[in-house]
């Protein structure tokens, strides 16, 4: 009989290969249908009217023109006495048969405001109302003020990174209607097919299962896309008050910048200590950052390492900036930036290679410590670390008399665990297969995974397996998020196939003079273990099933662990900064990765790949810019608001950790965990180069410059 455990190495036919995502022709072609494709008949076009104010109450809405035009439904989404908390938030949503029709319903609509104080700057904390400060978090171990007075060598410095914003490709959406007065479609852009139609369900009085949910492809999430929105509810009472026509909205660029959602900032006064020969014994940091109008968790000081004198008080400040959304690993870049440039700072003031200090330390890493210091010294092996460094300021040579080369390192864990996941698998009598699951592929390969582990299980090709997924209606999985997903769906498939295998195996075993634990699944065949002569083709035996398929139901978790959770990795950056005009340019850029059994290598390696680019745009571009004195964004587009193109990136490299020591480990998520150095490793480099450290990110060129005069020179 087959079991759940993954196929040792040396066994696997598909799995931790490099295959091609199955749906990359699609794509490529045009032939995908995104829900932003999603055209209906009838349809209506949303437009939503947005308060120009960061902070005010509504007076007066006044719809009597809007409704008056043809084929114009308009609704209230907050009422007067409302107090509006950010530039963009939604007032009166509209509903027209074109779109210019919706944007002159909208210029028709008028609303009247009493603007009140707003604050949209948190980095100064000193100039934050007191009713905008929350009550700091604080924890302490050991003894810092002792360890502080014994420490040799104390540095202290200020780090930090201001908010960004999410700017997926395919702004946040859907596509709703009403097919009769009692059930809703919606086609939405969303990362949780399985559960994004129960708020809406709820907010419409629905059963649950009245709302169905369908999506095939995203256009990228990378956490935003959780939440049915505000939006999502509005349209679809706009479609039940325009008769149940499909109503089609998506955010316009400037609202999708502004609105949908932004990575907190942070910032932080540090101080650490260590002895003379680079032993790590004491930390305190005082930080704050701000998520907009909304709570948030601050992120863990010191990250990753466990220093065992600490002290370490965390603030939330409320600005009326927009809200905070998850954004690839919430919280790890910023701490990750701040822990590790205060380290490499630290380690300059100890006339120590950064490289060495961290390895010196690195027991105080944890449970990864060993497979820190494998990936530490793999990644100085790939960035010719030990050739190429200099200590700070002395810059290796670069390509003209003004530029200054450096080198920067640093290091970040995360989770990954699996979440819950149903998988349906049917093993039909013509020998097809299909996988059906209620999630989602964001672009990164879902249905590639699902099918590697179902032809894996099966012992057939891949294109024998046809992948369903991207409907409520299917059995239900975890949205995609927290790096839960490969793990989840994964485990449960692979638990589907086997259970659908072993109750084929009952069905042919007799018809082969044998048992059904002597069978086994390879190359197209169902054979006997040991004696391939004793075999027949897949679809022979499932001829076998006569006229009723096989459908199992896979389950994670369930027997057997098949996944588990936290990775560790290291990022190291090569970049040469011309100090005349400030401008950072990228060299090279590599990144050691562990993520226990890799499923697909190709889209394992293109998961780090993704997180390095994203990783440099928001080390060196992303600036949410805000005018403190109208309280709105000033950069609300993708021209200004810059995002690293081709030229911008220099050489990649990623290597995955696989093998002895990661692959029993089981399946862990990926897809946070190499967007968290990025941020850290470039400001370590930039520093490394000029000698001086540009205290927050991004790296533009005006704080670049800001830096060298303060330093006193541009050398």
């Amino acid at each position: 009989m087959a079991e759940y455990k993954w196929p040792e190495e040396g066994k696997r036919t598909h799995i931790g290969k490099r295959i091609s995502r199955l749906d990359g022709p699609e794509k490529v072609s045009g032939r995908a249908k995104y829900a932003y494709d999603i055209n209906r008949p009838g349809m209506l076009f949303g437009k939503i009217l947005r308060s120009p104010y960061a902070h005010a109450k509504i007076k007066s809405i006044d719809l009597s023109a809007a409704e008056k035009m043809p084929g114009v439904t308009a609704k209230i989404i907050n009422d007067v006495g409302f107090e509006i908390q950010w530039a963009g938030q939604e007032v009166v949503a509209v509903a027209a048969p074109n779109e210019q029709m919706a944007e002159d319903a909208m210029r028709a609509i008028k609303v009247t405001y009493e603007k009140l104080p707003h604050f949209v700057n948190e980095l100064d904390r000193s100039k934050a109302p007191a009713a905008n400060l929350r009550t700091p978090s604080e924890n302490t171990e050991g003894d810092p003020d002792k360890a502080f007075k014994e420490a040799d060598v104390v540095i202290e410095g200020f780090y930090g990174n201001d908010v960004i914003t999410h700017c997926c490709l395919e702004a946040h959406g859907l596509v709703t209607e009403w097919t009769d007065d009692k059930n809703v479609l919606i086609h939405p852009s969303t990362q949780a097919i399985s559960t994004v139609h129960l708020e809406l369900a709820k907010e419409l009085n629905l059963p649950a299962g009245n709302v169905h949910a369908k999506m095939d492809h995203i256009g990228g999430g990378f956490g935003s896309k959780f939440q049915i929105d505000r939006w999502g509810i509005e349209m679809t009472r706009l479609s039940q008050k325009a008769g149940g026509k499909p109503v089609k909205y998506f955010l316009d660029r400037d609202a999708e910048v502004m609105v949908a959602g932004t990575r907190p900032s942070s910032y932080g006064r540090v101080k650490v200590g260590a002895k003379k020969d680079g032993t790590l014994i004491a930390w305190e940091s005082d930080t704050w950052g701000t998520g907009g109008y909304g709570n948030a968790s601050g992120p863990p000081y010191p990250y990753v390492w466990r220093i065992p004198n600490r002290r370490a008080k965390n603030q939330l400040i409320l600005t009326n900036a927009g809200p905070q959304r998850a954004w690839r690993a919430p919280n790890h870049p910023q701490a990750a930036l701040i822990t590790m440039g205060a380290l490499e700072d630290l380690a300059a003031a100890l006339k120590m290679d950064p490289l060495d200090f961290f390895l010196k330390n690195i027991e105080l890493t944890g449970v990864r410590s060993l497979n820190y210091r494998e990936e530490l010294l793999k990644g100085a092996e790939m960035i010719e670390w030990k050739k190429n460094w200099r200590p700070r300021g002395e810059g290796a040579p670069g390509s003209a008399r003004t530029v200054k080369r450096g080198l920067g390192l640093s290091i970040h864990t995360w989770g990954g665990t699996p979440h819950n996941s149903d998988c349906d698998v049917i093993i039909n009598t013509d020998g097809s297969v299909e996988v059906k699951m209620g999630t989602q592929d964001l672009g990164v390969g879902t249905r590639t995974v699902l099918a590697i582990v179902a032809a894996e299980t099966l012992g057939l090709p891949l294109d024998a397996i046809k992948v369903t997924i991207g409907d409520n209606k299917l059995p239900v999985s975890g949205g995609s998020g927290g790096s839960t997903t490969v793990g989840g769906i994964s485990s449960s498939t692979r638990r589907g196939t086997t259970d659908a295998l072993n109750l084929l195996f009952e069905k042919v075993a007799p018809v082969m003079n044998t048992t059904p634990d002597k069978l086994e699944a390879a190359g197209g065949k169902i054979q006997e273990i040991g004696k391939p002569a004793n075999s027949m083709t897949w679809k022979q035996a499932c001829a076998k099933l006569g006229t009723q398929p096989i459908t199992a139901r896979g389950k994670q978790p369930g027997k057997e662990q098949l996944a588990q959770g936290g990775v560790a990795g290291v990022q190291m950056a090569d970049v040469s900064v011309d100090i005349e005009t400030g401008i950072v340019k990228m060299n090279k850029f590599v990144a050691v990765q562990d993520c226990g059994l890799i499923i697909d290598l190709k889209t394992a390696e293109s998961q780090v790949f993704g997180a390095m680019i994203m990783g440099v745009t928001y080390s060196l571009y992303e600036e949410k810019v805000m005018d403190e004195q109208t309280g709105r964004m000033l950069n609300p587009n993708m021209e200004f608001y810059r995002l690293a193109g081709l030229h911008d990136i220099g050489e990649f490299q990623v290597h995955m950790m696989t093998g002895k020591g990661y692959d029993e480990r089981g399946v862990i998520g990926l897809g946070e965990p190499p967007a968290n150095s990025p941020g850290a490793a470039i400001s370590n480099a930039v520093a490394n180069a000029i000698g001086v450290r540009v205290s927050t990110l991004p790296l533009t060129p005006d704080r670049v410059l800001e830096a060298l005069a303060k330093k006193g020179g541009k050398s």
